[in-house]
């Protein structure tokens, strides 16, 4: 079977290549199943409930966050009803929500996803190393297949936990810098792995934000309004394939497509439908 994790969703521009083109882009490359981080959906910070459900009607069928995921209040209700949307499983105990849930794909297979977030140069919550193994053995009574979405800042906690995992999962795939990485590959112990999958937004900015505004940041030191910004939206994402009756990977491609290639691909796709 084969998984597609999309990167952070950001603001509108990223909302829209998946409205647009997701569909097309699961036809194209026979997806079973669609997992995407969200935390960056309304606006840049944070997911509220109307965005949730939109990108759940798009196809997403399992949607991790990080640290952003209680930047809008309204969410807090909703992540405790809707089992889909999950928030990084160590955070302290209290918090609303899951950090996994068990999904089945268009077949009929059971996809257990699991979302965990680093402390290195972020909020030191509980040890996502101990916890993200309660978690797997969680999903595991329902499923053999294990997605993992490590929301994390240093690359050396992502590459450690790639190897943690190995051989325990079927993917561990990174998110949180926005900036897709090169070193996707698939473990000894048959775990895809990739530091970081990119972001879903405008690439022409600096990691979602309009570059006027994280310049003078970076100038000046002086607090500044924080927009989205609009410009070169690309997709960014991985597709795992593995074997559902082992839950071992057998390849993980990077996907970083522009809008327009999306659209084209999303007008092929229609005509060959007739």
């Amino acid at each position: 079977m084969k998984l597609l994790f999309i990167g952070d969703i950001c603001g509108r521009p990223g909302r829209e290549l998946i409205r647009r083109g997701l569909a097309a882009l699961v036809a194209h490359h026979g997806v079973d199943l669609v997992i995407a981080n969200v935390e960056n959906a309304a606006a840049g910070f944070g997911i509220t409930p109307d965005l949730a459900d939109d990108l759940s009607g798009y196809g997403i069928a399992a949607m991790t966050t990080g640290n952003h995921v209680w930047d809008k209040k309204e969410i807090y209700p909703y992540i405790a009803a809707e089992p889909r949307l999950i928030r990084p499983a160590n955070f302290p105990a209290g918090a609303p929500g899951n950090g996994s849930v068990v999904v089945r794909s268009v077949s009929g297979v059971s996809v257990g996803v699991v979302n965990v977030m680093g402390r290195v140069f972020m909020t030191a919550i509980d040890d996502p190393f101990a916890i993200v193994l309660r978690e797997i053995e969680a999903v595991k009574r329902e499923s053999t297949v294990v997605l993992v979405d490590f929301h994390a800042e240093a690359t050396s906690e992502k590459v450690a936990m790639g190897w943690h995992l190995d051989g325990r999962v079927t993917a561990v795939v990174g998110t949180h810098t926005h900036v897709q990485t090169a070193d996707e590959r698939v473990l000894p112990r048959g775990t895809a792995y990739i530091t970081d999958v990119g972001f879903t937004g405008p690439h022409d900015s600096v990691i979602g934000v309009e570059r006027s505004a994280a310049l003078g940041r970076f100038l000046t030191a002086m607090p500044q309004r924080f927009d989205t910004a609009t410009e070169n939206p690309r997709l960014n994402g991985v597709t795992i394939t593995c074997d559902p009756a082992t839950g071992r990977a057998t390849a993980i491609e990077r996907i970083n497509i522009s809008a327009a290639d999306l659209s084209a691909l999303a007008e092929t796709t229609a005509a060959a439908r007739g």
